[in-house]
């Protein structure tokens, strides 16, 4: 406590220094706000109230001005062309400029294009315009037009004539000459005590997973040894038991290593890594040697073969379960016929996963059959996926390269392609039988698709501003900006 006491006195009095010659800044509310609601889209008992309240550092006009446009319009142009026609005094006396202390926000939730204009007296930086329209971007996306607009208004207010002392540049230069020398510690110390902890934590998932392969590495011998092997299910298992042992000794390696570092050891990235490795392995031998006893269990209708079934089942059951929340998200098109084709599929396969299990009860399939319907099953729900993926795209992209951006995401998610996919053993028969792309599970789907949209959105938002005023502008060079959302 002593040093951060310290610390603090010390900001306190570079910063009171530093400020000590600065003049207080305003705090006024608009002079006026207009609102020219041509799209019929602001609530006005919301929208008023909130930015008469909003703060201003100068005293300054706000106008609001929307309409329906295209996605091919100019919004610069088209918001000049209303000021010269509806609003006049919008402009300066010589006409080249936007009139001072103005400051306009646009929008065109059609065309989805958001603008900004200032006075000569009220104009920011290119970059802070793009902070202004960003504010509002989000909720704009979910169609919250009235707290959009406020949202960028009131950025607009924060960055519109801040005086230099509230400037991040500022602020940065201050934190910089007072805190630089304890920052390089403080953060170091941070990332080993965070370092120490990610691998205290790794080391007790990789400890608890080697003790349950220890404990029942003799089961998992016996089960393997009586694991039919001219079934085209238990032939792969036994495949993968074949390394068993060898994978044992490397997790068994690794555990030595990693217990023989001291907490100090510990706090290290690179050991991290090791920890983490350890912990992976440990991972994914505990769950082969249940996929073993499971396989075991079900091809040889052993006392366990219910439990077992269950256990392979449960992924598929769990994708049909996700589906309605899947199709209830905003922009993944639950009314299109695909994603009826889904509903009904699922409405089916929840009645036949019942009616497979009590022909496997009565003996009527046999384990393979069972599992062969399973996979078919799973199979066709790969496909009914990558069907509505095409309407999703569809739906949602409004160009060819949108429409690649998101089918990039899409497929990246199946396949685990990126780190950010990384996608797990399945620890199941299926899952050891077939690669982990093999199936589109609903998780894979949810998470292509809300990458998709994210790539998309920023692709929109960052594709940069717009800052001319079209061929009907002439001379006209006021500051002003807008982009697509």
């Amino acid at each position: 406590m002593g040093i951060k006491r310290k610390v603090l006195a010390a900001v306190v009095l570079l910063m009171a220094g530093l400020l000590g010659g600065a003049q207080a800044a305003l705090a006024v509310t608009p002079l006026a706000v207009v609102v020219e609601d041509r799209a019929g889209v602001l609530d006005r008992n919301t929208f008023l109230p909130a930015v008469q309240s909003i703060d201003f550092y100068q005293p300054t006009k706000v106008a609001v001005y929307t309409y329906n446009g295209t996605a091919a319009d100019n919004l610069n142009e088209e918001v000049l062309r209303f000021a010269r026609a509806e609003h006049p005094e919008w402009i300066s006396a010589d006409g080249q400029k936007w009139a001072d202390g103005l400051f306009i926000f646009a929008l065109d939730p059609v065309g989805r294009h958001v603008g900004t204009y200032m006075g000569e007296d009220r104009k920011v930086s290119l970059e802070q315009r793009d902070d202004i329209q960003n504010a509002s971007k989000d909720l704009f996306r979910d169609a919250q037009w009235t707290d959009g607009t406020i949202a960028g208004i009131r950025r607009g207010a924060e960055l519109i004539n801040r005086p230099w002392y509230r400037s991040t540049a500022f602020l940065i230069t201050a934190w910089t000459a007072v805190a630089g020398a304890v920052t390089g510690a403080a953060v170091w110390l941070i990332v080993r005590w965070r370092t120490r902890v990610d691998s205290r934590k790794e080391l007790a998932r990789g400890d608890a997973s080697y003790a349950n392969v220890s404990m029942d590495l003799e089961v998992t011998e016996l089960n393997a040894g009586t694991i039919p092997e001219s079934s085209r299910y238990g032939g792969t298992v036994l495949e993968k038991h074949r390394t068993f042992l060898n994978r044992y000794n490397t997790a068994t390696g690794l555990s030595n290593q990693v217990h023989a570092l001291t907490a100090r050891g510990l706090s290290r990235r690179p050991n991290l890594k090791l920890v983490r490795t350890y912990a992976d392995a440990a991972a994914e031998l505990d769950a082969l040697d249940d996929v073993i006893a499971d396989t075991n269990a079900l091809l040889n209708r052993g006392s366990a073969w219910a439990a077992a079934w269950d256990r392979q089942t449960a992924p598929f059951r769990s994708d049909l379960d996700g589906l309605e929340l899947l199709l209830s998200k905003r922009h993944a098109e639950g009314e299109s016929v695909t994603a009826a084709a889904l509903r009904s599929f699922r409405d089916e396969c929840q009645r036949e996963l019942e009616r497979w299990t009590s022909e496997l009860d009565d003996g009527a399939v046999t384990p393979e059959t069972a599992l062969d319907r399973l996979r078919d099953a799973r199979t066709h729900l790969s496909e009914l996926l990558k069907n509505h993926a095409d309407t999703v795209i569809d739906g949602y992209a409004r160009n060819e390269k949108e429409a690649t951006l998101m089918r990039k995401e899409m497929e990246s998610a199946q396949a685990g392609t990126k780190a950010k996919y990384g996608r797990a053993y399945e620890p199941s028969i299926l899952g050891t039988v077939y690669p982990s792309y093999y199936f589109f599970s609903v998780p894979t789907f949810n998470t292509g698709f809300d990458t998709g949209v994210s790539t998309v959105s920023t692709a929109r938002g960052g594709g940069g501003s717009t800052t001319g005023y079209g061929s009907s502008g002439g001379s006209f060079s006021g500051s002003g900006s807008s982009s697509s959302f």
